[in-house]
């Protein structure tokens, strides 16, 4: 028989009403001894934090990833090592571009982070649905999002602000290539596929480091929605497909492989190996299978759980690197301090965010500090390094990274890379996708770019012919119509 629980107040008390408030006779004024209400009413005022600037809108579940493939003579990270080894995971889906009053269903790029609760830490596999990215230089990024979200003055979606960036931005065809495609609207975070995106690195303990780009390919097979299908969808249907798939013992699940090229490779690669823009060519850098992902739980509490999960680029285990990727470099930064500025100091001890192993490090105070309650020394050991205590933490040689090679005669300044090959994969892309593809491609393509000015009209059209002319003579084609 299940005990009964007492309703008490924040501090544990007994609550002995809340119905009704306390007032100086029936109909008269409340009175300063309504701490109750006082309260309920200041929690209910902070119940919501800061939302994010990209990625507000999402959803999450645990699961477990199974390695079936020895990655030892890469890799370091003991969740790598041996096969039939099991990793609890826990996964973030999301649009980018829309706060938390958007829909599921915008034609938009889906967020995929993966968190792997491994016994040397978490490692956060920020990832998103494709393999590349709009941008290939972090600088150009609160420019590209402000283009991306609702218009200052009118506080509306403005189609035409983003075909003004990317006219001016021609790193990004690739990746609008992709969105305004078949698949640019997920039917459900069960039926898309999840990439690291950046190329990260492992290192094994001869101190070797190796290339690296991660792939999450769908068991349950890509299914996309047209526009018209996407506008009839629930606004949380992808998040109730996910809630009620994994209820019902449907469990979604990603085979995992990996790009892997050696360092002597990268350097004389067809394309620079760390472009956010550019995809690995599969001829060249084939795909190895090495485990499967698996999600089977749900969370308990939408809000501590999925809401305050805070995924970084930088939390990184021994064996797994970065890269010279200029976007993930900049995101090692930006992701950790957005979490503080949004969570706190201590978002790293809510449990959706605690490693399962124990954290010994001389950080002890900040706002809703809990140290690990359990932990003696991290409560009430010595908080400095270097200490003459040896029951303190001290470092581990033993997983040193090894260090990041930079170009020959380097020099450090700014480098323009607007004139690099934007448009080949997106020309290989187009040529790749079937004429009933073609005509969705341009179909969403003319929708927002007909409503730019002529100016930002020809400078798209340069970049489509650039790619490929059956692409720009398409284009053009659709915008005529249009304006006829």
């Amino acid at each position: 028989m299940m005990k009964k629980c007492p309703f008490t107040l924040s501090n544990g008390a007994p609550v002995t009403e809340d119905q009704n408030s306390i007032s100086a006779g029936e109909r008269g004024s409340l009175t300063f001894d309504n701490y109750h209400l006082f309260e309920k009413l200041a929690h209910f005022n902070r119940e919501r934090i800061p939302e994010r600037v990209v990625h507000a809108r999402g959803t999450g579940a645990y699961g477990t990833f199974t390695l079936s493939k020895d990655l030892s003579q890469y890799t370091l990270a003991e969740f790598l090592n041996g096969t039939k080894t099991t990793t609890r995971v826990f996964i973030r889906f999301s649009t980018v571009g829309g706060g938390q009053d958007s829909s599921d269903y915008a034609r938009d790029p889906r967020g995929f982070a993966v968190r792997f609760y491994t016994n040397h830490g978490n490692w956060d596999m920020v990832g998103n649905n494709t393999p590349v990215f709009f941008l290939r230089d972090p600088i150009k990024f609160p420019d590209f999002i402000h283009s991306q979200k609702k218009d200052p003055q009118t506080n509306i979606p403005h189609p035409a602000r983003m075909y003004e960036f990317w006219a001016n931005s021609p790193q990004s065809l690739h990746q609008m290539t992709i969105l305004m495609s078949d698949r640019g609207i997920p039917a459900s975070y069960r039926h898309m596929d999840g990439f690291s995106s950046h190329t990260l690195s492992l290192y094994n303990s001869r101190g070797e480091r190796f290339w690296v780009k991660w792939h999450f390919k769908t068991n349950q097979g890509i299914q996309t929605l047209t526009n018209d299908e996407a506008a009839k969808q629930p606004s949380f249907g992808a998040q109730q497909d996910l809630v009620n798939s994994i209820n019902n013992g449907k469990y979604p699940s990603w085979s995992v492989k990996l790009q892997i090229m050696t360092n002597e490779q990268a350097q004389t690669f067809q394309i620079n190996p760390f472009d956010l823009t550019k995809v690995w060519p599969h001829k060249e850098v084939p795909l190895i299978e090495i485990g499967q992902l698996e999600l089977n739980q749900n969370v308990d509490n939408y809000f501590m759980e999925v809401e305050q999960a805070a995924f970084s680029p930088s939390n990184l285990v021994p064996g797994i690197g970065a890269s010279p990727d200029k976007m993930l470099q900049a995101r090692l930064l930006a992701y950790p301090d957005a979490h503080r500025y949004r969570i706190g100091a201590n978002a790293n001890q809510l449990a959706v965010n605690r490693p399962l192993c124990p954290v010994n490090n001389y950080q002890r105070d900040g706002v809703m500090a809990q140290n690990h309650l359990g932990n003696e020394t991290q409560i009430s050991g010595v908080n400095f390094y270097p200490n003459e205590d040896e029951n303190t933490p001290k470092p581990r040689p033993e997983y040193t990274e090894p260090p990041m090679p930079l170009l020959k005669d380097a020099w450090i300044k700014a480098y323009d890379t607007q004139d690099e090959d934007n448009f080949s994969q997106a020309g290989a892309l187009f040529r790749l996708m079937s004429n009933e593809q073609k005509n969705i491609l341009i179909t969403n393509i003319a929708g927002g770019l007909m409503q730019a000015n002529i100016q930002i009209q020809n400078k798209m059209l340069e970049q489509f012919y650039a790619a490929d002319k059956e692409y720009g003579d398409m284009v053009k084609k659709a915008l005529s119509v249009s304006a006829s």
